[in-house]
């Protein structure tokens, strides 16, 4: 099999241009076939308030109504994902961006109304992945670049957390390949201290949620996050890992993320 590292950039790194060039320089001396998604929230949260839009959320969790929604397919799939192309061909990386509605990539359901209506919210399905149209992209020497917008067969484009992307890609293309999936962000891994940059928890287990939920070590927008990586490695993907970006090439750095011992 084929090696296939595939990596999730986001959090604080975003918006910090330097952090994010820096992340940029790293990403490009992986070797072999690669992928990388990224999300971008604050950059639409930031613009949505320029513009007179207040940016909605429950339990941390975006509404994207129509105008949430055009905002987010120009920063998401636009700013954000050509920047990022732009850097990546700077370092000899010829990187391809997408949204999931480019050639039938990814596509979604958008999300039931009930019990809450998130708006332009699309979910994930078992065959939401184009798996082998992504094998054609590698195949070619691309690195495909993802944004979070994905699409219906409405032909709708709809919002979708970059996480649930990055691990959805994983388990597709696990059959096919050796992968390795690295969520990259502005913490060292998982920490047992939220405070101490250097309390990370070397490996987490499924069955450490509760646990880790109750001393609220894991909270809020880290809990999609780890259940994601979860369903990865519980669905075949060989390595999942949580990381800081800066540490991306060092194979010892980070928090391991199993579904079981």
């Amino acid at each position: 099999m084929n090696k296939l590292t595939i990596v999730k950039i986001g959090g604080q790194v975003l918006d910090d241009a330097a952090a994010l060039t820096e992340f940029v320089q790293l990403f490009a001396q992986i070797e072999g076939q690669k992928i990388l998604v990224h999300g971008g929230g604050k950059t639409l949260s930031e613009l949505a308030l320029q513009l007179g839009i207040e940016p909605q959320f429950v339990d941390g969790r975006r509404i994207t109504d129509q105008a949430s929604m055009r905002l987010a397919t120009m920063v998401y799939a636009g700013l954000i994902n050509k920047n990022l192309v732009a850097e990546l061909q700077q370092h000899q990386c010829d990187a391809l961006g997408l949204s999931g509605a480019d050639a039938h990539l990814i596509q979604t359901v958008k999300r039931a109304t009930d019990p809450i209506d998130f708006g332009y919210v699309g979910d994930l399905t078992a065959s939401s992945i184009n798996d082998k149209r992504i094998i054609q992209l590698l195949e070619l020497g691309l690195c495909p670049v993802f944004s979070a917008i994905t699409y219906d067969d409405q032909g709708q484009l709809l919002n979708t957390n970059a996480d649930g992307i990055a691990s959805a890609l994983a388990i597709a293309l696990s059959k096919s390949h050796c992968v390795s999936l690295i969520y990259c962000f502005e913490k060292k891994g998982v920490l047992s201290d939220v405070h101490d940059d250097h309390a990370v928890i070397p490996v987490i287990l499924a069955t450490d949620k509760e646990e880790l939920i109750a001393k609220s070590v894991i909270s809020k927008g880290m809990i999609p996050k780890l259940d994601n990586a979860w369903l990865a490695s519980e669905r075949g993907v060989q390595s999942v890992i949580i990381k800081k970006s800066t540490d991306l090439l060092d194979v010892n750095a980070g928090t391991q993320i199993q579904f079981h011992s």
